[in-house]
C-alpha cells in the first residue's frame, strides 16, 4: 500500500515539475518575443528618420517593390 502511495506522490511531483519547466520556458519565450518586437519597432523608427518614409510606406515599398 505504501509503495502505491509513493508512486502516486512521485507522479504528482513529476507533473508539477514538468508544469513549472513549461511555465518558465514560456516566460522566457515571451520575454524574447517582446524584445525582438521592440527592436523591430526601433529599427522602423530609425529607418523612418533616415529615409523620411513612414513605417506603413516602408512595408508597402517592400511588398510592391516601389522606391
Amino acid at each position: 500500500m505504501s509503495n502505491s502511495v509513493t508512486q502516486s506522490s512521485d507522479a504528482w511531483y513529476q507533473d508539477a515539475a514538468k508544469a513549472q519547466i513549461q511555465s518558465e520556458r514560456m516566460g522566457r519565450a515571451e520575454l524574447l518575443n517582446g524584445r525582438v518586437a521592440m527592436l523591430g519597432f526601433l529599427i522602423g523608427l530609425i529607418t523612418e528618420f533616415l529615409t523620411g518614409h513612414g513605417i506603413a510606406s516602408q512595408i508597402t515599398f517592400g511588398l510592391f517593390g516601389q522606391a
